[in-house]
């Protein structure tokens, strides 16, 4: 299953630093852009997919609010 999510960073003093707008809580840094979206993969698949066993069924759902 693809996932695609939108990365909002900036440069910071010595790290490229970035965070997830769809889940703000998952935050990380890289020394490069190519480190910076390989840490937040795997953050991602940590914040997201950690308690999740590898044999696991995804179901759509629609909510009406």
């Amino acid at each position: 299953m693809e996932t695609t999510l939108k990365m909002i960073y900036w440069k910071g003093e010595k790290f490229w630093v970035g965070k997830l707008l769809e889940h703000p809580e998952i935050m990380t840094q890289g020394e490069t852009l190519e480190e910076l979206e390989e840490n937040m993969k795997d953050a991602y698949t940590l914040m997201t997919m950690e308690d999740v066993p590898d044999q696991h069924e995804v179901k759509e759902l629609a909510l009406n609010v």
